[in-house]
């Protein structure tokens, strides 16, 4: 571990990667954190000339969009990306075929967020690196991870990690020890092989190729995300970029290997060129091409130790058929970020932190079980389990799979189990809208001023829970309210602020001069209006009857009750199953 003079540095969390996953889980620590008390790390062994690079993942779907907007983050990326609503597939002989290909993109609705954010990963990177910075945090580079350590005897949250680091360009050593480790490293991440975490799966024989640049074409829609069904190639990807550039993607089959001794890019130009037939294509600049074995792997476990995760590729890969690489990395440091917050602020206890890869685990094997069919598809090759035609045409059976897929693709469909901790199922028949369950955003009403707003700019992930009281129509549920007031009364903690709880009461109709006037007393927290109806019946809640949710720091459903007298004791047997109750407080 180096010389015994040498000075250790302490930190609550390092962070290994400074690619998308590594910086958001490095802001929501920095943000969330008081910076007197706690210190977070981040570090990338590449230097910023090569970090900077273009390429790489360019598309966040919309619930990673709707995340990041609520980390404060979307806006930014708005103000670069190519918005892409429209998807355009053609056949071998150029003509369109519509619902194959990536036509589900044009349905992604129920959400402000309803399109494909294309913006290549150096960009997206910038503006996280930017925010990283305003909180405090700079991405150290280039440092590179060389050595790890648990000691044993040391209790779970004390430091218990000890890493040895290196400058790969003045080779100069440091010790850092820190609480937590996260390796957000990469497909080749270092802290999963140096803790021998197996790496389970498999690659295949398939190579594919993804070039960008600027270009001239004289596709008729090129400003798309497009499909050709190339007889050569594979399906084509063709990806309208940020800036006014494209990326084409293409397999690169054995037999079109075979032409070449050195692959370069000039052969990659010219494959993508032959690819796109019969359409023409002229590269006038190329920012970025790479060739990659596609193949699908998930670590063994995400967590390791009780004291060190891994989260985007160094715990799943697959191939970018999907385009779900970044965006199911951004699910992992989401709702790794808040619940690690919480934990070192000693406001939830440290169990909470074995939810993490309870619940990303099984979303990540829905996504391999995906690829694998995508990615043979694409190859022109049916599925390995395909028990169906034979002579079946690929690119009919990869429309039919990308249509029957399209809730988990955009991300608004991925759920969590329902469990009897995070995701606690108290209700039935009170809601349309579950636990485990993305919580739509809807369009609500401030008071006072009728100003428009929407749920998830009025819940932002801060590490904080929602109750939001969806109180129907005030005046037919007055006496259901009363007995939700009289019932959470005795509860001091739920209004302690201390406690990472804040409250939304939603009121169904139009606003009037006063809240107060309207209830009939003081509401719960800050007060909303459902001016059109349109909140109550999205989540499926009666006018009548009324409901209460718990929304978790991330946007997902952690409990729905009854908006009654046992609302009280729903929500006691719901947070204490894992927040830390400190103190007490009057309403």
């Amino acid at each position: 571990m180096g010389s015994t003079t040498q000075a250790v540095e302490l930190v609550d969390v390092l962070v290994v990667g400074g690619g998308p996953v590594g910086l958001i889980t490095a802001f929501q620590l920095a943000r969330n954190l008081p910076k007197s008390s706690h210190r977070i790390k981040i570090i990338e062994k590449q230097p910023k000339s090569s970090q900077d690079q273009y390429g790489r993942a360019i598309t966040l779907f919309p619930r990673s969009s709707e995340m990041l907007d609520q980390l404060g983050l979307a806006e930014q990326l708005a103000q670069q990306c190519f918005a892409c609503r429209s998807t355009v597939n053609y056949d071998k002989d150029g003509n369109e075929s519509p619902g194959r290909g990536w036509s589900f993109m044009e349905n992604m609705k129920d959400t402000k967020w309803d399109f494909a954010l294309v913006l290549r990963q150096k960009y997206q990177e910038e503006i996280f690196r930017n925010a990283l910075a305003k909180e405090g945090v700079e991405l150290e580079a280039p440092w590179e991870l060389k050595s790890i350590e648990v000691l044993e005897g040391v209790g779970m949250g004390g430091y218990r990690v000890i890493t040895g680091l290196e400058n790969p360009q003045t080779r100069e050593k440091r010790v850092v020890k820190c609480r937590y480790l996260i390796g957000a490293d990469g497909g080749r991440s270092f802290v999963r092989r140096a803790l021998d975490i197996p790496f389970d799966g498999s690659s295949s024989e398939d190579k594919w190729v993804r070039v960008d640049g600027v270009i001239e074409t004289d596709l008729p829609k090129p400003r798309t995300y497009c499909a050709i069904e190339s007889p050569t190639h594979g399906n084509v990807l063709w990806a309208a970029l940020d800036h006014g550039a494209t990326r084409i993607g293409y397999a690169f089959t054995a037999e079109r290997q075979k032409a070449y001794k050195v692959f370069d890019e000039k052969a990659a130009v010219k494959e993508a060129i032959a690819s796109v037939k019969p359409f023409s294509l002229k590269f006038k600049q190329v920012d970025w091409w790479t060739v990659y074995v596609v193949g699908q792997r998930i670590a063994r476990s995400f967590f390791v130790n009780d004291c060190i995760f891994l989260a985007g590729d160094a715990c799943h890969t697959h191939s970018s058929g999907a385009a779900q690489g970044m965006n199911t990395g951004m699910h992992d440091a989401v709702n790794l970020g808040w619940k690690l917050s919480l934990v070192l602020q000693g406001l939830a206890k440290p169990d909470i932190l074995h939810t993490y890869e309870a619940e990303r685990l099984p979303n990540v094997r829905r996504l391999i079980n995906y690829d694998k069919d995508i990615s043979r598809l694409m190859t022109m090759q049916l599925p390995e389990e395909w028990t169906g035609d034979p002579n079946a045409d690929p690119n009919i059976v990869l429309g039919q799979v990308m249509a029957e897929a399209a809730t988990f693709s955009s991300g608004l469909g991925i759920f969590y189990e329902p469990d009897t901790y995070l995701n606690f199922d108290q209700s039935s028949g009170l809601s349309s809208v579950q636990s485990g369950q993305r919580a739509p955003d809807v369009s609500l009403q401030k008071p006072a001023t009728f100003e428009a707003t929407r749920l998830q700019t009025e819940t932002p992930n801060v590490a904080r829970f929602y109750v939001i009281i969806f109180a129907g129509d005030v005046a037919v549920t007055k006496s259901q309210l009363a007995a939700f007031t009289d019932a959470v009364a005795s509860l001091q903690w739920l209004f302690n602020s201390a406690t990472p709880i804040s409250w939304l009461s939603i009121f169904d109709g139009p606003g009037g001069p006063s809240a107060y006037e309207t209830l009939g007393g003081m509401p719960f927290g800050r007060v909303f209006y459902d001016e059109n109806h349109s909140a109550h019946e999205r989540y499926g809640i009666a006018a009548n009857k009324g409901a209460v949710f718990v929304l978790r720091p991330d946007g997902w459903v952690g409990t729905v009750t009854e908006m009654g007298a046992n609302g009280g004791s729903a929500l006691e047997k719901y947070f204490k199953r894992f927040l830390v109750l400190r103190g007490d407080a009057k309403l």
